[in-house]
């Protein structure tokens, strides 16, 4: 084998380790992008999530609130009746 044949396979054996690395570093890319997609689509998720749950909450306590007071105004009335302090209907 010449010299010159020897060079010839050793740069394309140059040339197929090189490719072969850049397909990895593509497929590396690719894997990456898809991981960080995935990640925000989870984020946003549970954003949503977080923000339906606050409301719920809110809501829940509003209602729990007005029934505290439907059950203290109850309880006024109730005294004032007793004390013959209520309202005459």
């Amino acid at each position: 084998m010449s010299s010159g044949q020897h060079n010839a396979g050793h740069t394309h054996g140059q040339t197929q380790v090189q490719a072969k690395t850049e397909q990895w570093v593509e497929s590396a890319k690719g894997t990456a992008h898809q991981a960080h997609d995935k990640a925000c689509d989870v984020a946003g998720k549970t954003e949503g999530q977080a923000q339906l749950s606050k409301e719920e909450n809110a809501g829940f306590f509003q209602q729990t609130g007005e029934q505290v007071v439907h059950m203290a105004q109850g309880a006024i009335d109730g005294v004032k009746n007793t004390l013959g302090m209520g309202e005459k209907k």
